[in-house]
């Protein structure tokens, strides 16, 4: 596979930067969730405490209801703790003003759903340039990561291709090129191989697992497939919103 090395992204923000060289990317302490339901509250995370450090491949595993998702949403920044803190690749999502989280997924956070939540009108090449175009980079910058990112999954010769054209294993795989086009510092998988058979389902993740070693991307699950939990180097298996265990799992490939 050959990968395209003259792109180069420069990424600043207004308050804060990124190291690429941080180690801890992901720190909850203490961390509760709750949901009002009628009358009371539904305590769906409670009293979490991780770190997840650079370039690992993890994933949050339980039953549904365990608070897998919940727990994805805040670490995406997407939601925040009821209390606790959440510091998210530096940032306190806790405390932080809703326009610096939204910069915080729009730059370093990439996002791939089971449902794959592709543009229909658009073509490939648009669904995965759409990230870029958020983050206002030239036409040419844009060419270069899309045609990157499409190598990467293998799918350069359906770039003028729509969803509707697409199988599901190759409208998964576009999920995956929109979600790393931008060479985000975190990657958050929720159920990704949930609509796939099993050939395409290790065919998703074995091109998951070639981009976290070789540009040392977080990886991050959301998971109860077995097919998943063959590949990942960390459990940390949920119920009833805890952590039940935590597994660290000798999986080279």
């Amino acid at each position: 596979m050959r990968y395209i090395t003259k792109f180069v992204y420069i990424c600043t923000v207004s308050k804060y930067k990124i190291s690429s060289k941080m180690e801890n990317m992901i720190s909850l302490s203490a961390v509760c969730k709750d949901f009002s339901v009628g009358q009371g509250l539904f305590r769906a995370l409670n009293n979490i405490n991780l770190t997840i450090r650079k370039g690992e491949f993890t994933g949050l595993v339980g039953p549904s209801g365990s608070g897998k998702t919940t727990l994805l949403n805040i670490i995406g920044a997407l939601d925040t703790p009821t209390s606790g803190e959440a510091v998210v690749l530096g940032q306190n999502i806790t405390s932080v003003a809703p326009s610096e989280s939204a910069k915080l997924r729009n730059l370093h956070i990439g996002f791939i759903f089971q449902s794959y939540n592709l543009l229909p009108v658009y073509t490939v090449y648009e669904n995965v340039e759409f990230a870029l175009l958020l983050q206002h980079k030239s036409k040419k910058q844009r060419y270069e990561a899309v045609m990157e990112a499409l190598e990467w999954v293998g799918l350069t010769d359906k770039r003028d291709s729509r969803p509707s054209q697409l199988s599901g294993g190759e409208s998964q795989r576009v999920a995956i090129a929109r979600a790393m086009v931008k060479r985000p510092s975190i990657v958050l998988a929720d159920e990704p191989s949930a609509n796939l058979d099993a050939d395409n389902s290790h065919h998703i993740l074995q091109t998951m697992h070639k981009l976290n070693k070789e540009l040392q991307t977080t990886f991050i699950f959301a998971t109860h497939d077995e097919k998943v939990m063959q590949y990942l180097q960390r459990i940390i298996s949920l119920r009833d919103g805890q952590v039940e265990k935590d597994t660290i799992i000798d999986n080279s490939k």
